[in-house]
């Protein structure tokens, strides 16, 4: 029967070595630690900018402007039957953009290569809020119109100041598992990132170009350069960096036997508008008597 005569306080030999480890184990938590390198503390301030709460821009006339944060919202699928066991009926979902989790925890703010998916969280956060742009600054505030170019950008310096781009599928980019158009977000604005709103309704879509924008309505979202429409893949789901499971994006054009864009080409550009739960209209202050009179 073998007896143990030494332990790590002999620090004799390998002993000694492994006080040592530990030691410097040790060490280098505590300086991650104060330096806020830990991957807790990392993915608690990655909550903190991502998922933040964000406030659209009020439609104080009911049409969507360059320069407005708005959400791009589907609407759910009109047939609720369940088809199959396994398959529930498309609900509401979101324009999400979603980074490399490698990337966001490092730099916590949005980067190159960035994602697009559709979330069933309908909530306002710094990954589903983005801003309207034009080709110039001058041209912030004025109404978006129908079939006029327009970018979609992440927001600001967390955001990234990103755009969302779309371009031919082929054999070697394409989304992952509809293997359609991809959607993602690029840093440099091109004829890849332009993209213009069209009327619901083929029949009046041409009647309709050049008319402002409404908020909060059904439009389609049109890539100009493949003449291809933004689209939820309904029947494909992809994991997220987050570990959420959402539905994937593409530029595909679903038409039904009449020859219009099904609901999952269906979009609404959300905003606030005044006189709901968020954005309540403020009284009219009460006339002051004339002092004079």
């Amino acid at each position: 029967m073998s007896v143990r005569t030494y332990n790590p306080s002999v620090r004799v030999g390998n002993w000694n070595e492994d006080i040592q480890l530990e030691e410097d184990t040790l060490k280098d938590f505590l300086h991650r630690r104060e330096n806020g390198q830990l991957m807790s503390q990392k993915r608690s301030k990655l909550s903190q900018t991502i998922f933040k709460k964000i406030d659209l821009s009020i439609s104080r006339d009911g049409c969507v402007h360059y320069g407005d944060i708005i959400n791009l919202r589907c609407p759910a699928a009109k047939d609720r039957t369940q088809y199959f066991a396994h398959l529930e009926p498309r609900d509401d979902c979101q324009l999400n953009a979603y980074p490399e989790i490698d990337k966001i925890l490092e730099s916590h703010k949005l980067e190159e290569p960035c994602y697009v998916s559709g979330s069933k969280d309908c909530s306002s956060n710094l990954r589903s809020s983005f801003v309207i742009k034009g080709d110039c600054e001058s041209m912030k505030g004025q109404p978006l119109r129908y079939g006029q170019k327009f970018y979609i950008c992440t927001l600001g310096e967390e955001g990234g100041d990103l755009y969302m781009a779309s371009d031919r599928a082929t054999i070697q980019k394409s989304a992952p598992r509809s293997r359609h158009q991809q959607v993602k977000f690029v840093s440099q604005p091109s004829f890849l990132t332009e993209w213009q709103v069209l009327h619901f309704n083929p029949q009046v879509r041409m009647e309709y170009e050049g008319v402002p924008v409404p908020a909060n309505a059904i439009v389609i979202i049109n890539h100009r350069y493949t003449n291809q429409n933004l689209s939820v893949e309904e029947n494909f789901i992809t994991r997220t960096s987050f570990g959420t499971r959402e539905y994937e994006i593409s530029c595909n054009t679903y038409f039904d036997s009449h020859r219009a864009e099904k609901d999952v080409n269906h979009w609404m550009i959300m905003m606030g508008v005044p006189g709901d739960t968020v954005y309540p209209v403020l009284p009219e202050p009460a006339p002051q008597a004339n002092p004079s009179a």
